[in-house]
């Protein structure tokens, strides 16, 4: 490993999607509204609002169109969505969405439990999207699930991580986003899986989205800074699961994110007082206790 910090690092939001989309109970559209409104007054640039996925599996998600429409949108900021296939991603472009995200796996088992396909046949699928988002213009983010595990087939390899991530970007998405779904990974690990990544993939196309199920989600963001990736996905107030992984936990708060890089002196542009407050609004509109152990230290003081 390399010893490279980023001088400043981009952080995506993730929790208006990734993190509500595993709430039990219904979400308001105005919750909804204000948590994303709060979060670009806080500074972040790339903010995921919404999922034009099926209602019938992520429920939460069913308003993601309305949501678009009723932001405060502000001036260099990328409101984006997830879009499973064209249907999605028609709709997500009809809402108004920025930038699409497509999902793969490096678990063939987590690929049919998730999309209900093989890996080959969810790249396949996502062919016709890019083929779209390139006519329009429009950048695609692809994520890969199950990095460093799989709740079904247990440990995957990283030399498989590295031939999806491949297959991604070949196909025209601009980043890579490397995601622990169910948060087992640990720092060595996590440097394995890089290591057979950046084999393939540049670093400046690469991010990294860890769930903190087990608390090795900071140590493991630690390591691909020191690999030099600069993109982080978090979730403010540690928002999110995943609804295909038993167990998984919530993702990396990003007030957690944002307190260790201010210690670093690396740049993310986060105002984190602001962030601790739209985190605690969010929390207490769940009837949820805050995940972020920076914003209960701060709400304490």
């Amino acid at each position: 490993m390399n010893s490279e910090l980023p001088t400043s690092v981009s952080i995506v939001e993730v929790g208006p999607r990734d993190g509500l989309q595993n709430e039990a109970g219904v979400i308001a559209l105005q919750d909804k509204v204000t948590l994303i409104n709060q979060l670009t007054e806080a500074g972040l640039k790339r903010i995921e609002a919404g999922s034009f996925v099926s209602p019938k599996w992520v429920p939460q998600m069913a308003d993601s169109a309305d949501v678009l429409a009723t932001i405060n949108r502000a001036q260099g900021v990328i409101y984006s969505a997830l879009t499973p296939n064209m249907r999605g991603f028609e709709a997500a472009v009809n809402a108004g969405a920025d930038e699409v995200a497509i999902f793969g796996a490096a678990s063939e088992a987590f690929s049919q439990k998730n999309i209900n396909c093989s890996i080959a046949e969810s790249l396949e699928r996502f062919s016709q999207v890019m083929d779209a988002a390139k006519q329009q213009d429009i950048r695609v983010r692809g994520y890969v699930s199950c990095v460093l595990g799989c709740p079904y087939e247990g440990e995957i390899s990283p030399s498989k991580v590295a031939e999806v991530s491949k297959l991604m970007y070949d196909m025209g998405c601009y980043e890579i986003s490397l995601g622990d779904t169910i948060g087992v990974g640990t720092p060595r690990k996590t440097a394995q899986m890089l290591d057979a990544v950046l084999a393939v993939v540049p670093k400046q196309a690469l991010a990294v989205h860890f769930h903190d199920t087990y608390g090795q989600a900071l140590a493991n963001i630690l390591v691909a800074l020191n690999y030099g990736i600069s993109n982080v996905d978090s979730a403010v107030a540690g928002l999110g699961g995943c609804p295909y992984a038993k167990g998984a936990s919530g993702n990396v708060a990003s007030e957690d994110v944002v307190y260790m890089l201010n210690g670093m002196g690396i740049d993310c542009g986060v105002d984190l007082k602001a962030l601790v407050a739209a985190g605690m609004r969010i929390s207490q509109a769940l009837n949820k206790v805050n995940q972020s152990k920076v914003a209960n230290a701060l709400s304490d003081k």
